[in-house]
């Protein structure tokens, strides 16, 4: 937990560096507080615009079960120092109210890398949320309509007028449904969860990093064809013939990355992304990994963060940080601020960094599905693999949770799954001069 001159510390690093941040999302957030501002005088105060990020405090319901969706969400454009007119290449989309359903709502934040990335990130948030939008299947079976979404968006992205040979993005993404999360990950961000137990908060991963450090990925690119080799084994300092790289936080300034067999290419870090159409070649799938959760009294809120948020942060950390604020915009700044310190304590620039937090507001056993016996209110996972649940609770919880997989690929075909990505939000860009206020650039 932070001391409270830390946290002031850090909101004010926040405010010299970044300045007001504009994000831009796909859509128009429907206004659930200002179309009952003159009803409700309780809900006025989220009118006001946050002093760091100038965003509105959103606000909407969930009326299946009765609680509230609290969020807000910050993108930062990262530090080059040697392309400082670089776009940032994240981009996020909340959609509410998806399909016009008042009890589905729609998370996500997209990280586009290469040339084209910034272009990749903003046609995958557009056209994966719009194809989620338009399946008359989402609410009979998610897990098939979320598949086909990302491997349609994938193949969009390879027919359209962007070049993602050696562009693309990955995507974390959730999907509220009533009281159910559907956490859908391609590539190396992440989301996760807090989860009262107690007198403590833990911090439960969503998702999984997709990178050559896990075993099952490495093995699933190796059978593709991939040489899995860090930069040193690559230029020799290192020798190749070792296959192992320790953990992602010991080793993860050199990380194991994937090339192809006869060339000094592609040198991706993640083993799944939506566009790469090279990489896709030698195992990089647009495939996503299914997390399914049910929500209790007990959760408290989740994030959603590219991996500029979390390459210096832990997940315990940011879920530590979160909780120390009531307001979301507040948390968004502080995690921001100190991932943005972090980069540059530790290198000589910055990535771009985007964050959404979701606070649960108000639920509890008393919800339109529960019923008059339930009173569990501990952590609930529901596994699912290849469309079936298979449901079990989670018992005697450790500090930090290990996130529940779904494979929907077949390792035989996995090699010819088509991917696609892209690109990003309304930025602004840091001064390279600490003490220098930033100037913005809005690349919506």
């Amino acid at each position: 937990m932070l001391h409270f001159l830390e946290q002031k510390k850090i909101i004010f690093l926040c405010f010299e560096i970044m300045g007001c941040v504009h994000g831009k999302c796909c859509t128009r957030y429907p206004s659930s507080s200002d179309g009952d501002s003159g009803r409700r005088r309780e809900k006025r105060p989220y009118k006001c615009k946050h002093i760091l990020t100038q965003r509105s405090l959103e606000l909407v319901p969930v009326p299946s079960h009765n609680f509230t969706l609290q969020f807000s969400v910050l993108t930062q454009h990262g530090y080059y120092p040697d392309t400082v007119e670089r776009e940032n290449q994240d981009s996020f989309c909340i959609k509410t109210q998806l399909q016009g359903n008042p009890n589905i709502h729609f998370f996500g934040v997209f990280d586009g890398h290469g040339q084209y990335g910034a272009e990749c990130s903003n046609f995958v948030k557009d056209r994966l949320v719009e194809r989620l939008a338009n399946d008359t299947t989402l609410l009979d079976d998610p897990l098939k309509a979320y598949n086909s979404a990302f491997l349609a968006t994938n193949s969009e992205l390879h027919d359209s007028e962007i070049d993602d040979t050696m562009s693309g993005t990955t995507a974390i993404t959730v999907l509220v449904v009533g009281d159910t999360l559907y956490v859908a990950n391609v590539g190396d961000s992440r989301a996760v969860i807090a989860v009262k137990d107690g007198d403590r908060i833990l911090a439960e991963d969503l998702s999984e990093d997709q990178t050559p450090f896990r075993k099952d990925e490495y093995e699933r690119v190796k059978l593709c064809g991939a040489r899995v080799l860090s930069v040193d084994q690559v230029e020799g300092l290192k020798d190749p013939n070792i296959q192992n790289w320790g953990d992602e936080y010991s080793q993860g300034g050199d990380p194991p990355r994937l090339w192809v067999p006869d060339g000094m290419y592609p040198g991706t870090a993640f083993t799944r992304s939506v566009g790469d159409s090279t990489a896709e070649k030698i195992g990089v799938i647009a495939v996503p990994e299914i997390s399914v959760v049910r929500l209790t009294c007990n959760h408290l809120f989740f994030v959603v963060a590219s991996d500029g948020v979390f390459e210096f942060l832990s997940s315990r950390t940011v879920v530590n940080m979160a909780a120390e604020y009531a307001d979301p915009r507040d948390a968004c700044a502080a995690i921001a601020g100190e991932s943005y310190k972090l980069w540059l304590d530790n290198e000589n620039r910055t990535d771009d960094i985007t964050i959404i937090i979701v606070q649960i507001k108000g639920l509890s056993n008393s919800g339109a599905s529960a019923t008059d016996n339930e009173v569990d209110c501990g952590p609930m996972l529901m596994k699912s693999i290849k469309g079936s649940f298979d449901m079990s609770s989670v018992s005697e919880p450790e500090e930090t949770y290990g996130s529940v997989r779904t494979d929907l690929y077949d390792t035989q075909q996995s090699c010819q799954h088509s991917v696609s990505m892209n690109r990003s939000a309304a930025i602004v860009v840091p001064s390279p001069m600490m003490h220098q206020r930033p100037s913005q650039l809005d690349v919506g």
